[in-house]
């Protein structure tokens, strides 16, 4: 194989796909969203494809209208993930919890638990949170840009001087002598900083791995900062292969610059693969999956992304050539290249749609190696270290990506053939940390 390989990270939501209508795909376990068993499988499945980890997105706030649609997120991603632990060996198990609402002592608590619960495979994705409704469940205002920045440093810094309050040997489990831990080496820490504090210690030794891997996934100065100082692996949401590779050369020098070798930090790039037997399948597929979404505000948008006024009434006819010589990509959406060629193609309104040129990622509907081929162009480009998988339904999804482009991605020699380790600090190549890194942290005052 090739010395450098990708890592592939799938995103599990509400239990049913990364689209709105995958509750509603035939075959799909309509109990999914509560179902911790079908979770498990789901697991299970990218464990057999020897995909390095789960992602488990969270906003505490319900923000979809039920009538219509599911949940964007798991009923408890901590929860989720202790019952995917129990039944799982080596996948890791990353999930967001925000800076701006929890408390450092409870989310050092639960992460280190979780943590040892798996014997090692816990991530932390320290995320902060400006939706107002997210705010109104906590009966907390709204933080400034600066001040949630601010509060967040400071948590992952407490989370993790917490996590390094248990001492690696302090459990001596001394039968003979009566002693069941070294308290000498598990210490209070003591912290106090603008927003929050906590005095430590926790009562939970270290894992396999010692402590969770941190990882992250805001955007601009602030959030590429704080991943830059802190985290191991970076979600990302470039569109286009040269996005990508500014991302990432941009999440590397901030590594860098906080003193940190740049290859530690690793950066998923989010994909939204279709597969199926050919590409009109695909795209049937999607087009089945896209009757749960407002497809009138979608003409509506591609007409803007475009330049060209566009009305439902044409959603199953492609552009008119008078269309077509009228059409120009907004400045204002790096998605609208794509879409306008896309629709040069000739294909129809609704089609084009399928091909999902208005997604919040880049969307290959098609074959297996049409999925593959994408991954790897990206990949070798330097575009990203791996990817963070959004498949658009898990009940038959996962198997088609783990059966079908898993094989591919290893015939090519871009994917391994198995673990290597047994901890997410393994599959990731990160670094070994316990507590605080003095490396790139001051600790909080």
């Amino acid at each position: 194989m090739t010395s450098r390989q990708m890592l592939l990270c799938m995103q599990f939501t509400s239990g049913y796909g990364a689209e709105p209508g995958a509750w509603r795909l035939p075959g799909a376990n309509l109990s999914s969203y509560t179902d911790m068993d079908q979770f498990v499988r789901y697991a299970q499945a990218a464990e057999r494809g020897k995909v390095q980890l789960l992602f488990f997105a969270d906003t505490p706030v319900l923000d979809v209208d039920l009538e219509h649609q599911a949940p964007h997120h798991p009923i408890d991603p901590l929860l989720v993930m202790t019952s995917i632990a129990r039944e799982t060996e080596r996948i890791g198990l990353v999930a967001t919890a925000s800076t701006t609402f929890n408390e450092p002592y409870s989310l050092a608590r639960q992460f280190k638990a979780l943590d040892v619960i798996s014997h090692g495979r816990a991530g932390w994705n320290a995320v902060t949170t400006s939706d107002p409704a997210a705010a109104a469940n906590f009966g907390r205002p709204i933080l400034s840009r600066t001040e949630k920045y601010e509060r967040a440093h400071e948590v992952v810094q407490i989370v993790q001087a917490l996590w390094g309050s248990w001492e690696k040997d302090a459990w001596v489990l001394d039968v003979a002598g009566k002693r069941f831990a070294d308290m000498d080496r598990i210490q209070p820490v003591n912290l106090q900083g603008r927003h929050v504090a906590s005095r430590g210690p926790l009562p939970i030794p270290p894992s396999e791995q010692g402590q969770p891997v941190i990882f992250q996934a805001g955007g601009g100065s602030y959030g590429l900062e704080l991943a830059g100082r802190y985290a191991d692996g970076v979600y990302a949401n470039p569109y286009t292969v040269e996005d990508g590779q500014a991302q990432r050369q941009a999440l590397r020098d901030a590594a860098k610059r906080a003193g940190r070798d740049p290859d530690e930090v690793k950066m998923f790039a989010g994909f939204m693969p279709t597969i199926a037997s050919s590409r009109r399948a695909a795209l049937d597929r999607r087009r089945f999956l896209d009757e749960s979404v407002d497809l009138r505000q979608r003409v509506r948008y591609l007409g803007a992304m475009i330049g060209v006024p566009l009305g439902y009434d044409q959603i199953d006819e492609p552009l008119s050539a008078h269309q077509l010589a009228d059409a120009v990509p907004s400045p204002h959406d790096p998605r609208s290249a794509r879409a306008l060629e896309v629709v040069r193609e000739g294909w129809t309104l609704r089609d084009v749609i399928a091909h999902g040129v208005i997604d919040y990622h880049p969307v290959v509907a098609g074959t297996a190696a049409d999925v593959a081929d994408h991954m790897q162009e990206w990949f070798e480009a330097g575009a990203c270290d791996g990817f963070s998988l959004a498949i658009d339904s898990y009940h038959d999804g996962v198997d088609a990506f783990v059966d079908q482009v898993v094989p591919l991605l290893q015939e090519r020699e871009l994917f391994h053939l198995d673990y290597e380790g047994s901890t997410l600090r393994d599959h990731l190549g990160a670094r070994h940390q316990y507590g605080l890194d003095p490396c790139v942290t001051e600790p909080v005052r």
